[in-house]
């Protein structure tokens, strides 16, 4: 009996981005299941079925935001891939061109000077740079205990997005020129240091993630930020390659290797 093909689950409203990702999956001949806003996908409404069930069910994979993630892919016995949410804060100090920490936000709230704050791995604290940590959003609205990324202000002259696949640059764009949009190619500079990142961290990534990375005024390269691939914007990558990143970062368990069994969310 053949197989049926693999299966991509996206959320009711969709990005740019998803729309993109939606037609690089059904030019690839895979299946596309939307969400409704009243009902998430079940594992009896999808095409073939889902991974993990063995037989001839059909893998799923997903891209969208981690709020419907969370809720959808345990369902459906998807490994949502990310990167820890300190690897920011554990890279050289060569490749991030500051000081990053990743600390309580109840710590973070004693700070008395401007610092960019941000969550790891969702958008829970927005990320801005805050005139000190009394701005932060306070403990009746987030658990002190709460790990956040606090850095020194940095401005980026341009902004890249790389999609990194199996230790290697997959695809990539610029997505922001002087902090406002502005998308195009990547530089050559910025994937030469993006294979420099990988050369010096790239074990403590997943197979399939997405790196920041940016260049300042005075042409130093640095690591903005990891984000995961199955919620992060395609801008101008090519849709086919950041495609492959995103079936891999949110994929069945079943075909998780090894490696990437420390990145789950």
């Amino acid at each position: 009996m053949t197989r049926p093909p693999r299966t991509l689950v996206l959320p009711p409203r969709l990005t740019a981005s998803a729309r993109t990702v939606r037609a690089a999956a059904l030019r690839r001949g895979l299946r596309v299941v939307e969400a409704t806003a009243s009902a998430v996908p079940e594992r009896a409404a999808l095409p073939g079925g889902v991974a993990g069930d063995g037989g001839d069910r059909a893998p799923v994979h997903l891209h969208a935001g981690p709020s419907f993630a969370d809720v959808v892919a345990p369902a459906l016995g998807i490994a949502l891939l990310e990167a820890p949410a300190d690897w920011l804060a554990r890279l050289p100090r060569a490749l991030t061109r500051r000081d990053v920490r990743a600390v309580p936000i109840g710590e973070a709230y004693r700070l008395r000077r401007p610092v960019f704050v941000k969550s790891p791995n969702d958008k829970s604290i927005p990320a801005l740079v805050y005139a000190d940590g009394s701005r932060l959003p306070g403990p009746d609205a987030v658990d002190p205990a709460t790990v956040v990324l606090v850095s020194d202000v940095m401005t980026f002259a341009a902004e890249y997005r790389l999609h990194l696949l199996d230790g290697a640059v997959h695809t990539a764009g610029q997505y922001a020129e002087g902090g406002r949009l502005r998308l195009g190619p990547a530089s050559d500079d910025a994937l030469a240091f993006g294979r420099d990142v990988l050369a010096a961290a790239g074990d403590s990534l997943p197979s399939a993630v997405v790196v920041d990375v940016g260049r300042d005024g005075a042409g130093r390269w640095a690591v903005v930020e990891a984000n995961a691939a199955w919620a992060s914007g395609c801008y101008e990558a090519e849709p086919a390659r950041a495609l492959d990143t995103v079936l891999r970062a949110a994929g069945p368990l079943a075909e998780l290797s090894p490696h990437d069994r420390g990145f789950l969310r």
